[in-house]
Parts: C-alpha cells; structure tokens; sequence
C-alpha cells in the first residue's frame, strides 16, 4: 500500500481546544470589568446626582451670619467682657496679616490659590494612605473642604460625608471668590478655648489685636485648626512649641519666609496671656453684673446677637482700683504669715514626664493676677528652683524667701515644708526678682462712683473673681460698725444737736430687763473714755457711747426714719441702740450711695453701670437716663444738714480716725472710719466732691481680722491708693455754704437752732443723765439673736 501525507499537517491532539477556552475566559473576564466598572460608574454617577440634589443652599455661607457674643466696654472704649457661646471677633481678610495667612496656608493647605476647591493630588495621597493603613486617619481636605465640613456637616469619617464634602466645595468655589473662602474660614474655625476665628484666639491667647502678633505667634495659632485641644498653649504649651516649629519649616521651605525670620521666630519665647484674666484690665465682677442685667432683659438673645454695652466705669479709675485692693490684701495676709504650699505631686524622675505632670498639675492652680503658680523642683534654705507652666525655671534667694523661711527649715511640719513637688505661688516686682507669696484668704471690695448722677466708676467685689464669684459690692451684707456714725450725726442735727453739742463720753450699762436676761455695757475701743466732749470731736475720735447717747436722746424710730432716706433697708436696721454703732446691715454699695448724699449737698440718686446699649450693627437699642442732683434727683437732706456734716467729715479726715488721708494733701476729702465688733469688718468711706469710695475689708466666715486690725489700718490704705490715682488733676472744691447757717466762735449753728433758742447745748451730763428711751425697748431677743454681739465695742 502507499502511502500519502497531507498538504497541510495535522495539529498535535487538544492544542486548538485550549487556545480557544483562554481566549474565552480573557475575553468575558474584559465584559465583566467593564460591566462592573460601568455599573460602579453608574452608581457612583447616580450618588453623585443624589448627593448634589440633596446640597443645602450656600445661603447661610454667603450672607455669613456669624453668632457673636456680648462684649462690655469701659466708658472709654476698653474690652472688660465678652460673654456667648462662641468667642468670635469677626475681621475683613485685608485685617489679616500676611504672615498669619502664609503660615496657616502652608499648614493647611499650600495650594489652595491653585486648585478649584479639591486637592487630587492629597486625596489620592490620603487614600494609598488610608487603604495600606487600613483606617480612615487621612483627611486631604482643602481649606475650602473644611468650610464646608464646618458649616455644613458633621466631622465623622465615612466616604459619604467626603462625597458630599466635594460636591460642596465645587459648589462653594463656584458661588465665592478665593478671598471670600478663606475670610470666611479665618473668622469660623474653631481653635480652643472657646475662640472661634483667629482674631478672637489672638486675644484669648496673646491679648492682642491680628495686626500685632509676631511670626511666632501667627505661627502658633496657625497650628490650632487640627487639633485645638491638642496644641493648645495654654493646656500643652510643649506640643504647641512642636506644632509650631513645624509649621515655621513649611514656612521656609516654601520661601514664605527667609533663614533669619525662621531663627528668629523659632528662639522668640511665646508670652501667653494669662488665664485668670484675658482683658487688659480686671473688671470681671462688673462684666458679670452686666451680664446679668442684660440677662434679665434679653434672655439667651445676648450670647449672640453682637450686644455692645458701654459701662460708666473707666478704665484707668477701674485698674487703680484693683492694685489698690490688690495691694492692701496681701499686704494684711503677709503680716499675719505663711500658711504653706497650696498642694503637692510627685515628680516624676524622666524629665518628659515630669515636664508632662508639672504642666498638668498647674492647670488646676491659675494664677491669681501677679500670684503665679509654680512647682518646686529644688529646695533650700538658701535657694528654691521653681517650675512654670511652660516649663520655664524660676530660681528664688535671700530676700525672695524671707515670707516662707519657717516653711524651708527642717523643723517646719510637713504639711507646711517646702519641698520638691510643692506648689507654691510667686511674685515678681518692679526689678524682675521673684519672691515667694501665697493666695490671700481675706477679702476685699472697692466701690468707686460719681455722687451727681450714681455712675459707678470703679468696682472691685473681691480679690480674684476666678478664686470666688461672690461680689462683695452688692452680695455682701456687713455690719459697716462706725463707717455707719455719720447717719445717726446727720438725723441729730435736725433735732437741735450740733457740732458744738456738750456731750457726756463715759460709761453706759444698761440691765436685763428680764429676769435671766443679758445686760448690755458698751465700751469704746481701746477703753477709754474723755468725758464731757464736743459732737465735732467725738466723730473725730468716733466715740461709741457718744453715739449711743446722741441716738438714745433722738429716738431711735427717728433715727431709722431717716437712714432709710440715705438708701438702706429698713428692714435690715432694727430701732434699738445698737444702730449707733452700726449694728445693721448694708452692702459696700449702699454706703457709697448713703455718702453721695453728703457729697453731693443732700441728693439721693441711683448708682448704674450701663450708659447705652448698640446691637451688631450699632444701632442704639437702650440709653441710660439716670437721676441727677440738681436737676430731677430727691432731695433728701436739708442743704444746711449736708453742708455741716461735710464740714465735720473733713475734720475725720484731716484730724481724726482718717488722718492718715492727708498724705493726699487735699482739703476737700470727708470721710469715717470703721471697725466692727471683733474686728471682723474694716471701712472706711470717703469722697471728694466729684468721687465717692468706700473700701472694705474682711473674712467670708466673718471671723476676726486679728488684733489692732482696724477700719484705719485695712481699708483706709486702700482707699487711699486707689484715690491718689482717680482724684489726679482734679482741683480742690470748696463747698458754698447754704442760707440758714451761722458761725459763732468758729462753731456753725442752725440760725433756726441757735444756743439759747432751740439749740441743745448738752446730752447725758452727770447734772441731767436721761436715757429717752426705756430699756425695755432693748429687747433680749434683739440682742441675744447677735449672740452678745454688743458686749464689746463696735469702733
């Protein structure tokens, strides 16, 4: 047989089949990519549609309505206040400093001038990041995302709310200029301490206006936005250092600044403004009554309707007043000794740790004005090292220890030892040189205001408003002891007493008038007693049992009659003797209108602290209207009663318990003394004719000031600093005697009440020792609800 072969050869068995299924699995694995692709496509379309159907209107963005809080102003224009839920202080973009815009641009988004709301670029870059992470850490949101994001939605994490977070800034970029996004997102972001916007962080945080902060400090708030809590200065002064200096290198490597700003700006040690008062001045009881009385009127509307209220107070008047308050506290506290450290911690050995919990443990102790907290980390009877929040060393010697040498010896116990881990405060004087100081215990106020119309100057309502809230100005009711005397002088010359008045200064006992009762022997201070003596002198010397027998002989319902003119309560000035020695109950801002009506010739008007009231857009929404002497305020005291008292608180002043005023070598000051019953409550009130204060001095828990401690030791310092400060240039005011007032052998009379003709030439001498009213009226339940209150004297 033969054979033949093939023109074509015959392929090898199955190779045709196998090319064949490859291509077919390529070919429907390419369909189902691309069908899958398109249908992701399409999804992705569909929820791009849906997001974008679902964009809130930019409304709210364009005309950008911001809440802004209540703010408070001296009468000359200072920021004393701010009070809503957001500290904002909205500014135009060109208010904004070059340097605070680079150096938030290179932190948060460099390319911001360059790209139409999305950064491709940092997205794709969080994304790889993300995925490989397998978290959502990465963010890439422009400066316009964030805007968005802030206005718009919430902060979770999810790629929905980032769909949505694109769309609106495509949307916003095509609704807003470049300008417009980022004035917007510098007045709206969020950066700590309840500041929103950079205007408002500059002055929580440097006490200062944008167009003032260095490079460093723009630096430094331009590093809040990621994290305020985190790099907060104030709360974690070292990883804001870190945040800070890594946003300097961003600003050097974009040549936004040069070598030597970058050295500067990183050696340039940051001053924070202090947390216990971010304003110029310290006013925060006055901001707080503000507050109040604007509350009371406008509910929660003044927390963001931009209300700017004008005070009466002024600002130089009001910061006098605190150093002199300020001053005389802890002038008193250091006499009477150091009481130890505040508190104690232990000191880690690792100096990251340790800086970690001295920071930590400070926040808890705020500085208290010039008392600043520290941590010791070294001590000696020769040299304290001491720690400051920001980590900066203190070092204390020789006479800087002299306060708390006991609490550096071995011998002290250990409650009270200073030592590594204590917190202790520290002061710095004019020189630079520190001192250890302590927190007073003891409390202070000052009131300060002008006596023709009321408006209130100055007012101090205690030593640190962040120590305590309560205002001793208005919240505080105090026996004012012989601060009190003058009111019971003045109702006595309307009855025919006078300056000339002979009157008998010796000893009074008055018996139980029950069986088991309680007897009643005042005293004066010191125990003396003078006799026979003048009405003039007696106020000068402000002698107790002259009081008691001059309202004794007045009668006391008389008398409570006209206190009640001057302003007090009633119902807190019971009518028995005891008022004489001011056994009743008033606020440092009763007395101070009480002597406006000596001051201002016999007037009663009103004190206020808000002159007027503008809205966001300074349109006028309430004016004051007060009452003026003169004009439309009562009279409530006879021209010739105000013009004799005047004439004898000027002689308390230049020769009696307030001598110690003619260091202000002024004639035309009045003003008393006084010291309660166990010293636990020291005045003194005083004006000039133009100016009312009155300063007090003591204890919440009204227990002792201490020995010696008197009206003339304590509050007459105070006033008398605060006023060489407010009483400055003004010239010396003698008041024009009145008709109806006649002067023989130096003494000034009534013409009414001359002697020999209705004047009352003696009161309670040996020859005619009557006590008016019977003693019964000097209950024992009046007395005894005082706890014997009145067994001793009230000078």
């Amino acid at each position: 047989m033969q054979l033949t072969t093939p023109d074509t050869p015959f392929p090898p068995s199955g190779t045709k089949h196998q090319n064949t299924s490859w291509w077919r699995f390529l070919f429907v694995l390419i369909k189902l990519l691309i069908g899958t692709t398109l249908a992701l496509g399409l999804v992705l379309c569909y929820a791009v549609i849906l997001a974008g159907r679902n964009l809130p209107p930019l409304t709210v963005l364009i005309d950008y309505q911001p809440k802004v809080p209540m703010r408070i102003y001296t009468e000359d224009h200072v920021l004393i206040g701010e009070f809503g839920q957001e500290r904002r202080n909205v500014v135009k973009l060109d208010e904004i400093t070059e340097t605070l815009k680079k150096a938030v641009l290179a932190i948060e988004d460099y390319r911001f001038y360059n790209h139409s709301g999305v950064d491709l670029t940092g997205i794709l870059r969080a994304s790889i990041a993300n995925f490989t992470r397998g978290n959502n850490a990465q963010g890439a949101s422009t400066i316009t995302m964030q805007v968005a994001r802030n206005f718009f939605l919430s902060r979770e994490k999810t790629y929905m709310r980032k769909l949505y977070e694109i769309l609106l800034a495509y949307k916003i970029e095509s609704a807003l200029t470049k300008n417009q996004i980022l004035e917007v997102y510098m007045n709206h972001i969020y950066l700590g301490q309840r500041a929103y916007g950079f205007a408002s962080a500059s002055r929580v945080y440097f006490g200062k206006d944008l167009k003032n902060i260095t490079l460093a400090q723009a630096a430094m708030l331009a590093g809040l936005p990621k994290a305020p809590s985190s790099y907060n200065p104030i709360a974690n002064p070292r990883r804001a250092k870190i945040r800070q200096e890594y946003i300097l290198q961003r600003m050097l490597k974009l040549r936004y600044i040069n070598e030597d700003q970058y050295n500067s700006a990183i050696q340039e040690p940051i001053a924070l403004k202090t947390v216990s008062s971010p304003y110029s001045i310290h006013a925060e009881y006055v901001a707080e009554i503000v507050r109040q009385l604007m509350y009371a009127q406008y509910r929660d509307e003044i927390y963001t309707r931009g209300f700017k209220v004008i005070t009466t107070i002024h600002s130089s008047d009001q910061e006098a007043a605190y150093r002199a308050v300020h001053k005389g506290v802890v002038d008193y506290d250091r006499r009477h000794g150091y009481r130890g450290p505040e508190g104690f911690i232990k000191l880690p050995r690792n100096s990251a740790a340790r800086e970690q919990a001295i920071g930590d443990a400070l926040l808890e102790y705020p500085d208290s004005g010039d008392l600043i907290a520290t941590v010791v980390t070294r001590a000696s009877p020769q040299e304290v090292r001491a720690s400051l929040i920001d980590g900066n060393i203190v070092i204390i010697r020789g006479d800087g220890l002299r306060f708390a040498a006991e609490a550096l010896s071995r011998r002290a116990q250990q409650n009270r030892r200073i030592h590594p881990g204590s917190i202790i405060r520290i002061t710095k004087d004019a020189h630079n040189t520190f001192s250890i100081a302590q927190v007073p215990q003891v409390e202070s106020a000052l009131i300060a205001l002008v006596p023709q119309d009321g408006a209130i100057r100055a007012l101090i309502g205690g030593f640190d408003f962040n120590k305590s809230k309560f205002n001793h100005v208005t919240q505080a009711w105090r026996q004012p002891g012989s601060s009190f005397k003058p009111f019971i002088y003045s109702a006595a010359l309307d009855k025919g007493l006078g300056p000339a008045t002979i009157i008998n200064d010796a000893p009074i006992y008055f018996p139980p008038s029950t069986p088991g009762g309680q007897a009643w022997e005042p005293k004066n201070y010191g125990g003396n007693y003078d006799g026979p003596i003048t009405m003039r002198t007696a106020l000068q010397q402000s002698r107790n049992l002259v009081s008691i027998r001059i309202l004794s002989y007045i009668g006391t319902h008389y008398a409570k009659q006209h206190v009640v003119c001057f302003g007090f309560d009633a119902d807190k000035h019971p009518a028995y003797l005891p008022m004489a020695l001011g056994a009743g109950l008033v606020t440092p801002l009763q007395m101070a209108a009480g002597y406006a009506v000596f001051a201002n010739g016999g007037y009663r008007t009103n004190p206020y602290l808000i002159t007027k009231v503008t809205d966001a857009r300074d349109k006028l929404v309430a004016r004051a209207q007060p009452i003026v002497a003169k004009k439309n305020a009562p009279r409530v005291l006879d021209p010739r009663n105000a013009y004799i008292m005047n004439n004898l608180l000027i002689d308390v002043a230049q020769h009696g318990t307030g001598a110690k005023s003619n260091v202000l070598k002024r004639v035309d000051i009045g003003g008393k003394t006084g010291t309660t019953n166990e010293s636990r409550d020291a005045w003194f009130a005083g004006y000039q004719h133009t100016l009312v204060a009155v300063a007090w001095i003591g204890f919440d828990g009204s227990h002792s000031l201490g020995d010696r401690e008197t009206g003339g030791r304590l509050a007459l310092p105070i006033w008398i600093d605060y006023m060489s400060q407010a009483l400055k240039n003004r010239p010396v005011y003698t008041i024009p005697r009145p008709p109806g007032i006649e002067e023989i052998n130096g003494e000034l009379y009534y013409a009414s009440m001359l002697p020999g003709a209705g004047f009352i030439e003696t009161v309670g001498m040996p020859s005619s020792e009557i006590i008016e009213e019977s003693i019964s009226n000097v209950s024992d339940s009046a007395i005894n609800t005082r706890d014997n209150e009145f067994n001793k004297s009230l000078s």
